[in-house]
């Protein structure tokens, strides 16, 4: 059996400062990921993204600004990653 070797500066820490996509159960978030703990992420320059578009375009379709700082739990994120 292969053992899980722990890598630090990997996930979502490793993302600390760069603008990230957070895929969670009913919305998705984007924002400059500046803080994360065990329970939560904080986003700053947030938006709720409730259209995509096509990937490859340089922005979302329809993405709202979020008035402040965001927090997002942990617990509803299923993927996360640098999309634009």
């Amino acid at each position: 059996m292969k053992k899980l070797i722990e890598v630090s500066d990997e996930g979502l820490e490793g993302l600390m400062g760069e603008r990230v996509t957070l895929y969670c159960m009913n919305y998705f978030y984007t924002g400059k990921l500046v803080g994360v703990n065990d329970s939560c992420v904080k986003l700053e320059d947030a938006a709720v993204v409730f259209d995509t578009g096509a990937f490859s375009d340089p922005e979302w379709a329809d993405a709202q600004s979020l008035p402040n700082a965001w927090y997002v739990q942990t617990a509803t994120i299923e993927s996360f990653g640098l999309l634009k």
